[in-house]
């Protein structure tokens, strides 16, 4: 997998110039269509630029953020309160989609932050730990989440592009840029983060801005990105924010640019099928 790189024509300037028209993070929602689920898949919800899946972790039943790009799998501290759990650390079987992992280690954490806009109450997140040992197929509109094993995965045709992991986050390579210079390198794939692109702000930049902390990720701002390739697919005018530098990647790809398309993200064979979302 590619290290993660600024191209310019100017070699000392390493990061991108984000253009500075300014827009509230709050995206616009929509429901999926209502429509009966294929068997071996659940239905979910694709709402502020996040998937929203019925699960059940540690015995506790309701909707949960359906994250790819998140590392460890957790209840948010308000639900945890609410069912009497004391602590930050617990263990406990995750079922989703009739698949299930036991005894997986837990976080309790406050989610505030990545919930405030969503209409209904989450109960936490399902990260990559609890999917990665799966086949997940994720269609957004209408939304649907199919969780296999590989013997049981239905055949999935698409651009296949290699899978590698970066602190316990899935990743594959794409690129951003501004009308003069490039990043490019591996991305997290998170159909949980509600921002379309984040880069990393050692590679990216607002000069003039005056509040640059509302571009990241408890702020109320996005900046727009010239351009974004994913998947020999590019994407113009895109809403994107910053964040504070994560292992070795460039950024982060969240759902709002992903759902332009159906993935597979087949863990198990180290790849990420990439289809028209039509």
């Amino acid at each position: 997998m590619g290290k993660r790189k600024a191209e310019s024509a100017d070699p000392a300037l390493c990061w991108v110039v984000a253009r500075l028209s300014l827009t509230s993070l709050s995206a616009a929602l929509w429901a999926a269509a209502a429509a009966p689920a294929a068997a071996g898949e659940i239905a979910c919800r694709f709402e502020a630029g996040v998937v929203v899946v019925p699960a059940e972790v540690a015995g506790i039943g309701g909707d949960y953020i359906l994250d790819t790009g998140t590392a460890q799998s957790a209840l948010h501290q308000t639900r945890a309160e609410t069912e009497g759990i004391v602590g930050t650390d617990l263990s406990g079987e995750v079922r989703l989609a009739g698949q299930s992992v036991a005894t997986l280690p837990l976080k309790v954490v406050d989610l505030d932050v990545r919930t405030w806009n969503l209409p209904t109450p989450v109960a936490g997140v399902i990260g990559a730990d609890a999917l990665k040992t799966f086949v997940v197929d994720v269609r957004f509109a209408p939304c649907r989440v199919r969780v296999s094993t590989s013997a049981q995965a239905p055949r999935f045709a698409g651009r296949g592009l290699d899978l590698a992991w970066d602190l316990g986050r899935p990743t594959t390579l794409a690129a951003a840029s501004d009308d003069a210079h490039e990043v490019s390198g591996p991305f997290v794939i998170a159909t949980g983060a509600n921002a379309p692109v984040r880069l990393a702000d050692d590679l990216a930049g607002t000069p003039g801005v005056t509040r640059p902390e509302e571009l990241y990720p408890q702020g109320v701002w996005l900046a727009r990105l010239p351009q974004v390739r994913f998947a020999g697919a590019v994407g113009r005018d895109v809403a994107a924010g910053l964040m504070k530098p994560e292992g070795e990647v460039v950024g982060v790809l969240g759902g709002l640019v992903l759902a332009h398309f159906r993935l597979r993200f087949d863990f198990p064979a180290g790849r990420l099928v990439v289809a028209p979302a039509n």
